[in-house]
């Protein structure tokens, strides 16, 4: 069965770095589309970075040039850099096969903040910005 499970979380100063992690049971990830999601208590999960089966990337405007969002075979990674204390969350990956979308017509640059649109999601990872 799909496993996705983050790792890299943890308490950073202002102005610092964090790498996250997520390792995805279904190899290789790249042919799936695949996000990183963060939320806090009170509020809606939120899309921080996506990447779809071809490699393109979308971000939310407030991580814009601070973070990145990348993949090999096996895992998907979120490089943040420059945080911020709002960026204190718990920080989860998700992924879904791209002809799922592809059936319903869905286009990943619409879609990919949509927590909805994903079937896999790991179990999250904490991110402490203080």
């Amino acid at each position: 069965h799909v496993q996705l499970v983050e790792s890299g979380g943890g308490s950073v100063q202002p102005g610092g770095s964090l790498t996250l992690s997520c390792a995805f049971s279904r190899t290789p990830i790249i042919n799936y589309c695949m996000a990183w999601f963060r939320q806090t208590p009170g509020k809606e999960r939120e899309g921080v970075a996506g990447i779809d089966s071809d490699g393109e990337t979308r971000y939310v405007a407030s991580v814009e040039g601070r973070f990145t969002i990348s993949r090999d075979s096996t895992k998907m990674y979120l490089q943040m850099d420059s945080l911020k204390p709002e960026d204190s969350a718990m920080y989860y990956c998700a992924a879904v096969e791209p002809m799922t979308w592809t059936l319903r017509g869905i286009d990943f640059a619409g879609s990919w903040r949509r927590k909805e649109e994903y079937s896999y999601w790991g179990q999250g990872t904490q991110v402490t910005v203080s």
